[in-house]
């Protein structure tokens, strides 16, 4: 079983692992569960799942399972899932004037970063995902992995080839904040604006020259003689900036009323 024979082709692609069905399952998904497929001792652990899933379930020994999926890594859990209709960018953003914040991947061909992206963006908050036409498929089992399931509730959309970012966030009523080492403003003092379209480009050459000339540009700060991130880890870092400052993360421990000598110690700082 092919992968690439699934994804773009079949409007299929392939779910592994307990926590990554449970999120298909969920009422947060957008994708329908075809079929599943499981090693016959995790059926008791899912049997919530299971009973409420309009599929066939099908079970086979572990041995049959990876002979079947041509890879030994799936722990006895496995789902096909169908797309579906692609939703239009404009209908996954929030009109204005509301807040909103989206991210936007610029050809990024690596899975993993794509998945860790998706698990960011649904770690911070983001309305929504907009990958380009280079970049690498979502619903790829890897990129889904490990997005920790995220690629299956973040609501994303994919943009047809040659289209232009900024007038995508113009459309969308979005400021395109462009990430890279070279940007004029560093994201710790750069105001954040109440609807952002924060662009991420693919490791090494980075963000279209073009692009950047025209789009507001940030970097962040680091020490002297290194400016490297991972594409995934500066975008988590720029996330949580711009979500802090449209109210989108919970509170923190820190932010709670401090006990009451009745309460006992604080051991919230505790291992």
């Amino acid at each position: 079983m092919r992968e690439r024979d699934l994804v773009g082709r079949q409007g299929r692609f392939i779910v592994e692992g307990e926590v990554t069905l449970r999120l298909m399952a969920s009422q947060r998904a957008r994708f329908r569960t075809e079929s599943v497929l499981l090693a016959p001792e995790r059926w008791p652990g899912l049997a919530d799942v299971l009973d409420a899933l309009d599929a066939p379930v099908y079970l086979a020994g572990k041995t049959v399972m990876s002979a079947v999926a041509g890879f030994p890594i799936h722990r006895g859990v496995l789902a096909v899932g169908l797309t579906g209709d692609a939703p239009e960018p404009a209908a996954l953003v929030p009109p204005p004037p509301a807040p909103a914040l989206v991210l936007g991947l610029a050809g990024l061909t690596n899975h993993d970063n794509v998945g860790a992206c998706f698990r960011n963006a649904a770690a911070f908050g983001a309305d929504a995902v907009l990958l380009d036409a280079a970049s690498c498929d979502p619903l790829y089992r890897k990129a889904i992995r490990v997005s920790a399931g995220a690629a299956l509730i973040t609501p994303f959309g994919r943009l047809p080839a040659g289209a232009d970012w900024l007038a995508i966030a113009e459309a969308l009523a979005l400021e395109p904040l462009a990430l890279s080492p070279s940007g004029h403003e560093t994201l710790d003092a750069a105001p954040p604006p109440a609807r952002a379209l924060l662009l991420l480009g693919t490791e090494g050459p980075g963000l279209p020259a073009g692009l950047m000339a025209r789009a507001r540009t940030l970097r962040i700060a680091m020490a002297p003689g290194f400016d490297s991130l991972n594409v995934a880890t500066a975008g988590a870092l720029a996330l949580h900036r711009l979500a802090g400052a449209t109210g989108r993360l919970a509170p923190s421990l820190a932010s709670s009323p401090a006990p009451s000598p009745a309460a006992g110690p604080d051991r919230r700082g505790e291992c």
